[in-house]
């Protein structure tokens, strides 16, 4: 059931059991009391990171963990980055402990380039975690 009343949208939200504990532990830390703030800013959160697929242009970072012990992956992740110099402004390598790297790789441009540049990295044996931070450009 949906309410509509004065600019605003009302409507039930089921959740599993944990992760309603979870949001109260979070309403705990962050000292937010209404579950609505909570859920609004959750759901522009969730906009803001997926709307720049659907828009022709973004800007942002791929951040990424690897494993550089895996064989032959920092070759292919330098290979995929030289195929999609169009859309890559610059990247930065941090090394985060003896088997374990960060790569943030700053993009500008193209959303379908982007996208498949991410596929291609989540790709990679070796690769731990892909995760796009882009906005859209309007």
């Amino acid at each position: 059931m949906v309410n509509i009343m004065k600019g605003s949208v009302k409507f039930g939200v089921y959740l599993p059991e944990d992760l309603a504990r979870e949001l109260e532990e979070c309403m705990d830390i962050t000292g937010i009391k209404s579950k609505s703030k909570i859920i609004q800013e959750a759901l522009r959160l969730f906009i803001i990171e997926h709307r720049w697929k659907a828009v022709g242009k973004a800007s942002g970072i791929i951040g990424i963990i690897y494993d550089h012990e895996v064989k032959g992956v920092d070759e292919l992740l330098t290979d995929i980055q030289h195929d999609y110099l169009d859309v890559i402004i610059t990247t930065m390598h941090v090394h985060l402990d003896k088997r374990k790297c960060m790569l943030a790789i700053i993009v500008k441009g193209d959303t379908n380039k982007i996208k498949e540049l991410l596929s291609n990295i989540m790709k990679i044996k070796g690769v731990l975690v892909a995760r796009p931070m882009l906005l859209e450009i309007k």
